[in-house]
């Protein structure tokens, strides 16, 4: 019996790439973790911004929320570095429409958990422009993606655009109004960068096919208007 877990998510969302890294410890220890299958799912936090408008990541915090937005990010990467996980406070912002376009190319040839973690780890790790279309095509080949075929995609708008749109619009039906968004087995849904014990709680619960109408408390998440919120401190 496979379970499906389904993760929307952005690639330039801090939440979602703590939580998608809090979620595969807790997959890493699932006793099932072989008969689990992981789906990422579109979500742009800013499907309106303009593709050539790339900016850094402060000047648009500092723009949305005053002097004290580039502090937030610093309290985010605080909370990275005690996962394990490097977090460049200097890097861009911009358009993810032809990232999340060539993750669903990856998915189509299974590399899109290769391609998400490369993207990923340019963004937050190495603070490396993932909003051009050679940095897209570099990352796209060096997740084993045919690099002609992943040039199509980059030069085609509409290639993978309804996949995409696909994914926003279930993301809306499903009561998404940040991400992360993890629905398990279409059974159980937790919501922000929740800790891994209650993605191993939920696996656990989804499992076994306890009453679906369980939702876990939402975690820190990344909305629509560029908000990341950090969690309060736990006792």
């Amino acid at each position: 019996m496979i379970m499906r877990v389904e993760i929307w998510g952005d690639i330039i969302c801090p939440w979602c790439y703590i939580g998608t890294a809090r979620f595969e410890k807790a997959l890493a220890g699932f006793a099932h973790r072989d008969q689990v299958e992981v789906v990422h799912r579109s979500f742009e936090l800013d499907p309106t911004r303009d593709q050539a408008h790339i900016e850094p990541v402060h000047q648009m915090l500092a723009d949305k929320f005053g002097p004290q937005g580039p502090g937030m990010d610093q309290q985010v990467a605080k909370t990275a570095a005690g996962e394990g996980l490097a977090y460049r406070t200097d890097r861009q912002v911009g358009s993810t429409l032809d990232a999340h376009r060539l993750l669903h190319l990856a998915k189509a040839h299974g590399r899109q958990h290769q391609l998400l973690k490369l993207l990923f780890e340019a963004n937050f790790a190495q603070a490396r422009t993932i909003f051009t279309s050679d940095a897209l095509l570099d990352l796209a080949t060096r997740a084993g993606l045919d690099a002609d075929e992943a040039r199509r995609v980059l030069h085609d708008p509409d290639a993978y655009l309804d996949a995409v749109r696909a994914d926003e619009k279930e993301a809306a039906r499903l009561g998404a109004t940040g991400v992360p968004f993890f629905v398990i087995d279409r059974r159980y849904a937790l919501s922000g960068g929740q800790p891994a014990e209650a993605f191993t709680q939920a696996l656990n619960t989804a499992w076994t096919e306890r009453p679906p109408t369980e939702t876990a408390p939402a975690g820190a998440v990344c909305g629509p208007d560029g908000t990341c919120a950090v969690p309060p401190a736990r006792p």
